[in-house]
């Protein structure tokens, strides 16, 4: 079973960090079946309960998983093997589309604003004691989201969209709940989960969101939790619109105690229309918007509005830890908003084309391609490693669909924040030459099913 790894210990921390260094060390592969719990006791000479609770233990750190009946193994994707390192090295030869990355181009020059909050530093410093927020940055934040239709609630301020994501979690969740989430989805998400001891349950999605029947199973199912993203969907460029919206609002309404998270990441870099699942009767909600893809993945800032119990929570909890995000940054990121430094409009138009660009030549030729709104378009392949492997030969470098997916079909992410229509003709000309079938035609071919991913 453990080949001739052995675990060690006499303490449920002692058996965990055995496990955990065989998982470090490469000995026990992803999906090694562990000992059942009294036949590892039997060995070590302890209580079964100690196994039981150093198991525990791997669980709720997100190294293993347990099936019922077949018992534990070491997770596919562990903690503390990110599924961003699922990577393709990038030759000298070849062109970098994997990633995800906003275009340098299309980011505001951060100059002005820097200097604006520096001086605003500089005349009135801050100190320990002092509001957590920027006031100014509150009031244009609270104003977007009033402009969409969101409830009135309070707001918080932290490190990004995982960072807010990760806050809410872990102060209205235990270790063992189950989250609904997108598949194909964020695979910084889908590692976050079971590193907080969570159970990810995947909802698959279409080009308008995620399929309300499946999300409706999820919740019966049991899951405490769901994360909607709005628009942009990494990787598959999904967006709301408004009659899923409407249809995913009527299942939340049957479940009012679910957690509800909407991830609006492309606000700034998308101009269609945001359509708010917060309201449908959830009694615990949040909506995060992050500065990352309009302003600069640098910009570690993120605005969240939701329920006062679980905005909260958050607070209270980041008053424990890290205190507050940088004023400096806070200031920056409310003069950027201010001085509409990158305008919406022409961010969203580029992105744009450069998607449709790509997806047209790519359904020219007979191959299917999903990219309803920011930076990434997906390809389903029927096989990844074949298919990156050969776009390597020609140039290209795609991120696997592996760092996304829980049980959704193989697919290639392209980010196009940088393509050019030329490039896109030439990337879709190779792209077919890979996926062609003996025939000579595409073997993902374009069909009625294009706009589902499952």
């Amino acid at each position: 079973m453990l080949g001739d790894y052995r675990i060690t210990g006499r303490r449920a921390s002692e058996i965990a960090a055995a496990v955990e260094l065989g998982v470090s060390e490469g000995h026990l592969a992803p999906g090694t079946p562990l000992p059942p719990l009294r036949d590892l006791a039997g060995e070590l000479g302890v209580n079964p309960n100690t196994v039981a609770a150093a198991y525990r233990l791997l669980r709720d750190r997100g190294v293993i998983e347990t099936a019922g009946r077949r018992g534990s193994r070491i997770r596919p994707r562990p903690a503390h093997t990110p599924r961003d390192q699922i990577r393709l090295p990038v030759p000298a030869h070849a062109r970098d589309l994997s990633d995800g990355n906003p275009d340098p181009a299309l980011l505001p020059d951060l100059t002005p604003a820097l200097e604006l909050a520096a001086g605003q530093a500089r005349r009135n410093p801050v100190r320990y004691g002092d509001p957590a927020a920027d006031p100014g940055l509150l009031a244009l934040a609270g104003a977007g989201f009033a402009a969409d239709g969101l409830p009135a609630g309070p707001l918080a301020v932290a490190s990004g969209s995982l960072d807010t994501i990760e806050r809410i979690l872990t102060t209205r969740l235990r270790p063992g709940d189950a989250v609904a989430v997108e598949d194909p989805g964020w695979g910084s998400l889908l590692d976050l989960l079971p590193a907080l001891g969570l159970r990810p349950v995947p909802v698959p999605l279409d080009d308008a969101g995620p399929l309300p029947g499946l999300l409706a199973g999820a919740l019966e199912a049991g899951a405490r939790a769901v994360v909607v993203t709005s628009r942009a969907q990494n990787p598959t460029g999904a967006a709301l619109t408004a009659g899923r919206a409407a249809e995913l609002r009527a299942v939340l309404a049957r479940h009012p105690d679910v957690l509800l998270i909407e991830d609006d990441h492309g606000h700034g870099i998308v101009d269609l229309p945001y359509h708010p699942l917060a309201g449908a009767g959830s009694a615990h909600w949040a909506v995060v918007r992050s500065a990352a893809k309009a302003y600069g993945p640098d910009l570690r800032l993120s605005v969240a509005v939701g329920d006062p119990d679980t905005v909260g929570r958050v607070l209270g909890r980041q008053r424990l830890g890290a205190g507050w995000v940088s004023h400096l940054l806070q200031h920056a990121v409310a003069a950027l908003w201010r001085a509409d430094a990158a305008p919406v409009g022409r961010v969203a138009d580029a992105y744009r084309v450069r998607r449709e660009a790509l997806i047209g030549e790519l359904a020219a030729r007979g191959i299917a391609a999903h990219g309803a709104s920011g930076l990434n378009v997906w390809i389903p392949v029927p096989d990844e490693a074949v298919a990156l492997a050969a776009l390597v030969q020609r140039g290209w470098v795609a991120a696997p669909g592996a760092r996304y997916r829980l049980q959704s079909p193989p697919g290639l992410r392209i980010t196009v924040a940088q393509l050019d229509p030329a490039d896109a003709r030439r990337l879709a000309r190779d792209l077919a030459a890979v996926l062609a079938g003996p025939d000579g035609s595409a073997g993902a071919a374009a069909d009625g099913t294009a706009s589902r991913l499952v």
